[in-house]
């Protein structure tokens, strides 16, 4: 049986223009046990600034973490979403932030297949997504980290197309991030996904899709920030009793747009999480 805890991805503060110290007081506030913080490469004005809430792989990995545990608060994941079949872009940003995530007491970074360069084949394609995740995996095993590659694009779209891509790099060390709003954009079922997914889940992002955001960019777009889980069209209750079901423990972390929606996301899922326990009892 897997133990569920609740995280929070970092993307909401973008809507009060956050700084990370920002982010971090607002998930603590709320109850959350983990974040999952964005980082970038060299210097960035924003969030210098502290009007964006990612972290440059430049800052002291060290003192970022003093500060996120100071809140009571650890970190599940580093996002590190490169284009795959880019690898001059990808390779360096992808190894230097599993390093980092490491000093950051994170056990995995995040990627997702991204877009492809405008004149490649699908061949092409996997040559290439091949080259960078041998190369940012050969970093991670010798670590003990985790990729966690997140449904996302064209190549993490389906179970088949996700299986084509894990069957490109073999290696435990490689895991699927199930976002479930993604999945349910590119017309599937979450639920199910998750149940065949289970064996190598330890993180996923809890998105939910509202109704009229569902009729309107369901088939058409592969991604978009959510609504707050429980007020959208994805079954909560199902999704967390199948990870409670599951050989490993997992973190939850809610991917929304608000405030406001992260608070009401906590909500919903730790009511659930309650009534859950409540019944195992």
């Amino acid at each position: 049986m897997g133990n569920i805890s609740l995280g929070l991805n970092l993307e909401f503060s973008r809507a009060n223009s956050g700084s990370l110290r920002w982010a971090l007081d607002q998930a603590a506030e709320i109850g959350y046990a983990y974040v999952e913080p964005m980082a970038h490469w060299g210097r960035e004005l924003l969030s210098a600034a502290g009007y964006f809430h990612s972290i440059s792989l430049l800052e002291d990995p060290l003192e970022i973490r003093s500060e996120v545990e100071q809140r009571g608060l650890r970190v599940s994941s580093l996002s590190c979403n490169a284009p795959l079949a880019k690898p001059d872009v990808a390779v360096d940003y992808l190894r230097q932030g599993i390093r980092f995530a490491q000093e950051l007491g994170a056990p995995m970074i995040m990627v997702d297949d991204g877009p492809m360069p405008a004149w490649t084949s699908d061949a092409q394609n996997e040559t290439l997504m091949t080259y960078t995740l041998t190369e940012a995996l050969r970093v991670a095993e010798r670590r003990g980290m985790r990729i966690g590659v997140e449904t996302h694009g064209d190549y993490t779209a389906t179970p088949e197309r996700i299986r084509r891509l894990q069957q490109l790099v073999p290696s435990d060390a490689m895991t699927i991030n199930l976002d479930t709003g993604n999945a349910y954009l590119s017309e599937n079922d979450p639920a199910a996904w998750l149940e065949e997914l289970l064996p190598q889940t330890v993180h996923i992002h809890a998105k939910d899709i509202a109704p009229a955001d569902a009729a309107h960019y369901r088939g058409r777009v592969r991604g978009m920030l959510g609504t707050a889980c429980g007020s959208g069209v994805l079954d909560w209750d199902r999704m967390l009793r199948t990870l409670a079901a599951g050989p490993n423990d997992v973190v939850v972390s809610v991917e929304c747009a608000s405030v406001a929606d992260a608070r009401a996301s906590f909500e919903h899922l730790n009511g659930l999480l309650a009534a859950h326990a409540t019944e195992a009892s």
